[in-house]
């Protein structure tokens, strides 16, 4: 089952996201490899600077895909004012139904 990490940065917290980047990219890139990730990216700010992050992974239920949230540097370092995590289903453009 496909999950969406909607996560939102804390305000104020970009130098902790630029410093933690090297680390979230190599947990992505761990996920990539695992066939976990299926995409990801930053959400803008108005700046066009980051201040949020929008991952989809595959996770057996609610509680893997938590326990991936959790695991994620960036959650691990402070940096999301808060998390949701929802069911999600890939309609269009699915790579996988091609």
């Amino acid at each position: 089952m496909l999950f969406a990490l909607i996560c939102k940065d804390e305000p104020g917290k970009l130098q902790l996201r630029l410093d933690t980047r090297p680390d979230h990219v190599a947990y992505l890139n761990g996920l990539n490899e695992k066939g976990t990730l299926k995409f990801a990216g930053p959400f803008l700010d108005g700046d066009g600077k980051p201040d949020g992050s929008l991952v989809v992974v595959e996770a057996a239920d609610m509680a893997g895909a938590k326990a991936l949230a959790e695991a994620d540097p960036y959650a691990r370092a402070g940096l999301f004012e808060s998390v949701e995590i929802r069911a999600w289903n890939w309609v269009f453009n699915n790579p996988a139904s091609a």
